[in-house]
């Protein structure tokens, strides 16, 4: 019975695995300031259908998950960090911090979780029950994303990418120096490959592990790229979504680029997916119009839902 201790030894396929797509929805179009505002926040998609979780939140820009408890949720808004467990929504945080544009949850230790907000980035070894500021010794404060990796923690903010080896107590520049930076993201195949996106600099490449950054051809160069994404059944193709370009694919790991914009009604594109579980599905949100899915990486899109809005951030989140 050799062979069924090596089948035990082979990963299971990530298309064996059952996710929920989860979004971070505004309703912005033909919106008058003083009305009622419509369904926005966070929605979940179960079955093909769009489920509006929680109470009604216009500033939800970014989620991310405990990956040992994937029912929990963290909420970077406008008014602060929200922990939402078992139809149970909780503030982590004060007054003292508003603008939350980005949370992220350690994959190598799930009780440390950290944000980037207006004035900084904060982190928590006790999964929001105390926090402590690293966001200090940069130039400017303001830090739109962030993410860690085996002890390295990367940030992008108004000036560029910066890396930090000790926990935030020092930080170095490792590229995209003066443009302001929009999302950074690490490949799923490879630990020491990540994607930066910026405003009008392009987009960004890292070969060793985020020391450095270097800019990867033309996509995106003057223009305001928002988001992008690695595409978890292709170790080659990423995505960048922005205002102009729309959805840009790449098939050679960034060497070249091609818009794949057929079937979207605009090109102001603010955030994109792959479906890890989907071979060739991916997601995009065109602002003030909604959802849009393509099951051939981009090649042609179809409304998906989530009409009149503009979706800040998604994340597929497993279902166990």
């Amino acid at each position: 019975m050799r062979w069924l201790a090596v089948l035990a030894m082979i990963p299971t396929p990530a298309s064996a695995q059952h996710f929920d797509l989860y979004a971070c929805m505004t309703v912005t179009k033909e919106y008058v300031v003083g009305a009622k505002l419509p369904p926005s926040g966070l929605f979940v998609n179960r079955a093909g259908e769009w489920r509006h979780l929680g109470y009604n939140h216009p500033f939800i820009f970014s989620l991310d998950y405990d990956p040992a408890d994937p029912s929990v949720v963290y909420l970077a808004a406008g008014n602060g960090l929200i922990r939402s467990s078992a139809n149970e929504w909780r503030f982590l945080t004060g007054s003292d911090v508003t603008e939350l544009r980005d949370v992220f949850v350690d994959r190598d230790d799930p009780a440390t979780l950290y944000y980037a907000y207006s004035h900084g980035i904060r982190v928590s070894h006790d999964r929001g029950a105390t926090w402590k500021e690293i966001g200090a010794p940069l130039h400017r404060k303001f830090t739109e994303t962030i993410r860690a990796s085996h002890g390295i923690i990367v940030s992008g903010g108004e000036e560029g990418i910066f890396r930090s080896e000790d926990g935030g107590a020092s930080w170095n520049i490792a590229g995209a120096a003066g443009f302001q930076v929009t999302r950074v993201e690490q490949s799923p195949h490879n630990a020491c490959e990540w994607a930066a996106t910026t405003q009008g600099g392009g987009v960004f490449l890292s070969h060793d592990c985020a020391t450095t950054f270097e800019n990867s051809g033309r996509a995106g160069v003057g223009a305001t790229l928002y988001d992008v994404a690695f595409d978890p059944s292709q170790p080659q193709r990423m995505a960048v979504a922005g205002w102009g370009p729309g959805v840009v694919i790449s098939e050679d790991g960034g060497k070249t680029w091609t818009p794949r914009n057929s079937g979207l009604p605009a090109t102001e594109v603010v955030s994109v997916i792959f479906d890890p579980a989907a071979r060739g599905r991916m997601y995009a949100s065109v602002r003030d119009d909604g959802l849009y899915v393509s099951n051939d990486a981009g090649l042609r899109w179809s409304k998906q839902g989530l009409d009149g809005s503009v979706v800040n951030r998604m994340r597929f989140i497993p279902v166990k």
